[in-house]
């Protein structure tokens, strides 16, 4: 559905994208990742057609962005970060004519507008002006904007922001049912959100791509590195705990998390290869303190990500 081959973007002298290619299945939902200045934005205006690419080739459902753009913006929907609201329009009549400017049928718009006034929780503020409500709202306004004519590809930056938990939840489920008839792209700084809704992770750092994968297949790659979270009952001196705990064998780094009394909480990080629980119970009882929990922690998305990026970085420099 969405192709991209050897993209990159360059503002004078600046390359903000640097030779990407990636590709998304119909009915994917895509995570969208970088650190800010990644390139993020810049490759979501060039498949949104805002911008072109100032080389390589980008397609969406078969359509070139440069020379077919047209018919690529009928196919997608677009929820930028800052949604593109009229504040002095009541909600029904900014969807209303949204509806048209995206060449609905006028038998149709009523009845999609209410269709999406339901499915992102707007309808009960239909009649109220956008610049009375609350950023959750017009970020849910902004959201059903971008699926009022029924895209084949979503492309959504930040659908999130603002909302309360509640709301993150209900969006996160209906951006889950959108999956299957949709094609989505999801940028989010909220790395458990991708972890919950996506298929598929795309990490960019620098402008360049570091990873493409599903989000099982990335955690996996810290698996050789085990990370044991541990609460010890012991001296007040929270050093003299750190300084045992680093001289175990097979630890590479110890991170104090939290420190209340006399129990401290720590997360400790294994060399490649090795499993150092036994050893770190040994030597805590074996130090006379008290332990509370020792418990090995799953490699996390966000794990992954700090280490991918932390990888260009050095690289880079």
């Amino acid at each position: 559905m969405i192709q991209v081959e050897g993209l990159s973007k360059r503002y004078a002298r600046t390359l903000a994208v640097d030779n990407i290619s990636f590709s998304v299945a119909k009915g994917e939902i895509v995570g969208f990742l970088g650190p800010n200045g990644a390139g993020k934005t810049t490759t979501m205006r060039v498949l949104t057609c805002f911008l072109p690419p100032t080389s390589g080739k980008v397609s969406i459902g078969g359509f070139d962005v440069l020379e077919q753009p047209m018919e690529v913006k009928k196919r997608i929907g677009y929820l930028p970060e800052s949604p593109p609201l009229y504040p002095d329009m009541e909600v029904g009549e900014y969807l209303t004519f949204v509806g048209k400017l995206k060449g609905l049928a006028s038998a149709d718009v009523p009845k999609r507008v209410d269709e999406v006034a339901e499915r992102c929780a707007v309808a009960d503020v239909k009649g109220k002006l956008i610049g009375k409500l609350s950023k959750g709202y017009r970020q849910r306004v902004g959201l059903a904007q971008a699926i009022l004519h029924n895209p084949d590809v979503l492309i959504l930056d930040e659908p999130t922001s603002g909302l309360d938990p509640k709301q993150i939840i209900e969006t996160r489920e209906l951006i889950s049912s959108l999956a299957g008839d949709h094609t989505i792209i999801l940028s989010t700084h909220i790395l458990s959100e991708i972890e919950h809704s996506c298929n598929k992770v795309i990490i960019i750092s620098k402008g360049k791509l570091v990873a493409t994968d599903s989000v099982a297949n990335l955690t996996n790659r810290l698996r050789g590195t085990e990370i044991v979270a541990v609460e010890i009952e012991g001296p007040q001196d929270v050093n003299e705990i750190r300084q045992k705990l680093e001289q175990v064998p097979g630890v590479s780094r110890v991170v104090l998390k939290d420190s209340r009394d006399s129990r401290n909480s720590f997360e400790i990080e294994s060399l490649q290869g090795e499993s150092p629980r036994a050893e770190l119970a040994r030597a805590i009882v074996n130090s006379g303190w008290n332990l509370n929990e020792l418990r090995p922690m799953g490699a996390s998305l966000e794990d992954v990500f700090l280490q991918l990026t932390a990888s260009e970085k050095k690289q880079a420099a």
